[in-house]
């Protein structure tokens, strides 16, 4: 059965989730075909699915979109996820001369209205700001984002790619609390266990979202120390070198959900084997040694 994350005490996820950062790349972004990804999901109790403004080059919200309208029952079943405040010299915003971030209240209300319409939703599940904004004013941002969720727009808010000091800077001028931090973890992308930023979420019992929990493809398609060793618990337990990865990640105890984003309908339809996994504690370190490239200290 798939485990259940709570994220506030009325909003739960499930702790895999579908990500949909490259639902625009396929060549089929259909609503039928969109429609059976997510079908496929549901049916292994994968409730919860990650968007952003910017996927897909501004596109990719859209494209799920077509599918929610197309059967509206589907919408009922979901949690969603989405993000603001990359601005990227395309799509909508063709016109910028580079890429920047913006927190604004401004931005952030414009982004979530364009969200809500573009996905054909009434209310956005979870809304994380998507980046660090070296010129985020914290009392502006904090206020804006409180003023999402008591509008109804949106059901609770957090970060992605935060660290513990922009986390707490950005919590200190708001009402509402950050529920969750999408941080980049992998066991090719390690430094998350030492470097504190697990330790705090962990501390405070936030669940961590964990996007590229698969090295941005890496650990499926590359050939190293590390993806030897996993394809040796791989074989011992019948699964393929995917659900080691994702595996590798539940067994840590800070409530990791990582974030899954792949458009062949055969692996999504795997995506739950991890589930039945089994990583011992020799095991973890087994793999996490070749993520290090040496042995612990």
């Amino acid at each position: 059965m798939m485990p259940r994350i709570e994220i506030t005490p009325d909003l739960s996820f499930s702790q895999l989730v579908y990500g949909m950062w490259r639902i625009g790349d396929d060549s089929n972004t259909s609503a039928a075909h969109v429609e059976a990804k997510i079908q496929s999901c549901l049916s292994q109790g994968i409730t919860t699915f990650d968007q952003a403004d910017i996927y897909g080059g501004y596109v990719a919200e859209d494209i799920l979109g077509t599918a929610l309208k197309a059967n509206p029952a589907l919408r009922l079943q979901m949690e969603i996820v989405t993000k603001c405040d990359i601005v990227a010299p395309m799509g909508r915003y063709a016109d910028a001369k580079c890429k920047y971030y913006d927190t604004t209240r401004a931005h952030i209300t414009s982004s979530v209205d364009l969200s809500l319409t573009a996905m054909g939703i009434e209310q956005i599940d979870l809304l994380l700001i998507h980046r660090p904004d070296p010129l985020m004013d914290h009392n502006e941002t904090g206020a804006a984002l409180d003023e999402m969720v008591t509008s109804g727009k949106v059901r609770a808010v957090g970060v992605s790619n935060f660290r513990p000091w922009d986390w707490e800077l950005l919590q200190s001028a708001m009402k509402n609390q950050l529920v969750t931090n999408q941080i980049e973890i992998s066991a090719s992308a390690i430094d998350a266990f030492t470097n504190g930023d697990i330790a705090f979420h962990q501390r405070q019992d936030q669940p961590i979202m964990a996007w590229s929990p698969l090295g941005g493809g890496d650990l499926m398609t590359g050939q190293n120390a590390l993806t030897d060793r996993m394809d040796e618990i791989a074989k011992d337990q019948g699964v393929d070198r995917a659900a080691v990865a994702v595996a590798f990640l539940l067994r840590h105890p800070s409530k990791i959900l990582p974030v899954l984003g792949t458009n062949n309908l055969d692996r999504i339809g795997r995506l739950s084997d991890a589930l039945t996994v089994t990583i011992s504690r020799e095991d973890w370190f087994y793999l996490y040694e070749a993520g290090l490239g040496t042995e612990v200290p």
